[in-house]
């Protein structure tokens, strides 16, 4: 599976952005796709993820009630739509797939997009 996120940039605090994932060439049927982001002053955090066939969705607590996770079954797109943003979640965010059901776990994610980069400026 090979993903591609886009939709990020700079950003001033207290502004928004929405990130995109879409899988080359195929569906999310039968994955989980989960945001993940990493930057230099931290070790990459999950934030986010669904497990596409059934809709369950899960949001960190460190980004509940900031970030949402939402799914395009018609376009197989998934969003992650930042509101609030904060200088500390500059970083480089990633989509990630695995077979079946969401982890928490990032270890358990076996694909991975490029990244996208968010910078909020203060």
């Amino acid at each position: 599976v090979q993903l591609q996120a886009s939709g990020g940039g700079l950003v001033q605090s207290g502004g928004s952005l929405r990130l995109s994932c879409r899988a080359s060439g195929r569906t999310f049927n039968g994955y989980a796709v989960a945001w993940v982001r990493q930057s230099p002053r931290m070790e990459r955090e999950f934030l986010a993820a669904v497990t596409w066939s059934g809709g369950t969705t899960n949001v960190a607590d460190s980004v509940q009630g900031r970030f949402t996770i939402s799914s395009d079954y018609a376009t197989n797109t998934l969003y992650l739509q930042m509101n609030n943003l904060k200088p500390e979640d500059t970083a480089t965010y990633y989509c990630a797939a695995r077979r079946f059901t969401y982890s928490h776990n990032i270890g358990d994610y076996n694909y991975w997009g490029q990244g996208t980069l968010v910078t909020v400026s203060s």
